[in-house]
C-alpha cells in the first residue's frame, strides 16, 4: 500500500523491557536545530501491522489514515538528521503498538515542525536544576544532559527517576557513567518494588522529595531564586510533586510569564 508520507529510517531500535523502547532513526532530509526538550510528530499508516504483544485496539484504525503523535526528542540538539526517541507501547493504542513492531530499516514518518516549550535554555544561567521523571518523561532530560551539560559546569544538575523495577530505568547506564563523569551532575533513581539487590531509594519520589534528601545530601534547596524544577512524567506524580513546589513559592513557567516550575506530562 501507499507509504509515500514516510520520510525516515529505522536505524536502531532497543528493547529496554517488552513495552519500552527506545527508537533511533535518520530523516531523508535534516530538520532545523531544535531546543533540548522539544518534541515532534511520529507516525505510521493504520495498515501497518502492530507487536505481537499488542492488544485489540479500543478504536480500530482507519487502514488509509497516518496516525501522528508528538514524541519528546532525546538526542542532543545539534542533531538533525539521526533522531532518537523513548517510547512506552500503550497496547490497545493505535500508534505505539505500530511503532513497536518496526525493524531496522523499516519506513517512518517524521514531521517537519519542532515544538514544546519544556526547555532548559530558559532557564537563568548558574541557576541549579532538577529534573524530575517517571516513565518515558525522562526523554527531554537525555536531551538536555547531551546538549548542554559541558555548557553549565556552574549549575547542579540533578535527575530524580522513580520507577517500580530496576529494569524500568530507561538510560540508567547513561546518567550513571554521567554522575561518574561531571562533578556538577547527580543522578537519584528510587524504586518502589526494588528486589534485595538494590541498594539505591526504596520509596515514591514524592517521598524522596520531603524527605529532604537533595538538601541533606546535594546541598540543594526548593528555592525558586536559586532551583529550577523540571517535572515530565505520570499525572499523579506530576500533580503531587507540583503541589509540593508551590509551597515553597514555585511558580508554572510559560514564556509570556516565566515561572522556576516546567512540566510536562506523559
Amino acid at each position: 500500500m501507499e507509504r509515500s508520507e514516510y520520510n525516515a529510517t529505522v536505524t536502531g531500535k532497543i528493547m529496554v523491557t517488552p513495552d519500552l523502547m527506545i527508537l533511533r532513526v535518520d530523516t531523508d532530509e535534516p530538520r532545523k536545530e531544535f531546543e533540548a526538550g522539544q518534541n515532534m510528530l511520529l507516525g505510521l499508516y493504520g495498515f501497518e501491522k502492530r507487536s505481537s504483544n499488542s492488544e485489540p485496539e479500543v478504536v480500530p484504525a482507519d487502514a488509509e489514515k497516518l496516525i501522528k503523535r508528538p514524541y519528546s526528542i532525546a538526542s542532543a540538539k545539534t542533531e538533525t538528521s539521526q533522531l532518537e526517541f523513548y517510547i512506552s507501547q500503550v497496547k490497545s493504542g493505535q500508534l505505539t503498538s505500530r511503532l513497536f513492531n518496526l525493524n531496522t530499516g523499516d519506513r517512518v514518518f517524521v514531521g517537519t515542525a519542532i515544538t514544546g516549550i519544556f526547555r532548559l535554555d530558559e532557564t537563568p544561567d548558574g541557576s541549579d536544576i532538577v529534573m524530575v521523571a517517571t516513565g518515558t518523561g525522562i526523554a527531554p532530560y537525555i536531551s538536555f544532559l547531551r546538549s548542554h551539560i559541558i555548557e553549565r559546569p556552574e549549575s547542579k544538575m540533578v535527575v530524580i527517576q522513580g520507577a517500580a523495577h530496576r529494569w524500568d530505568l530507561g538510560y540508567y547506564s547513561e546518567l550513571t557513567f554521567l554522575e561518574k563523569s561531571f562533578a556538577n551532575f547527580f543522578y537519584v533513581p528510587t524504586l518502589t518494588d526494588a528486589d534485595e539487590r538494590w541498594d539505591g531509594h526504596r520509596m515514591w519520589i514524592e517521598e524522596l522529595l520531603k524527605q529532604d534528601i537533595l538538601q541533606n545530601e546535594y546541598n540543594i534547596s526548593p528555592d525558586p531564586d536559586r532551583t529550577h524544577f523540571f517535572v515530565s512524567g505520570k499525572p499523579d506524580m506530576v500533580a503531587h510533586v507540583s503541589e509540593w513546589l508551590v509551597g515553597y513559592g514555585y511558580r508554572r513557567h510559560h514564556p509570556d510569564d516565566p515561572g522556576e516550575l516546567y512540566i510536562e506530562e506523559f
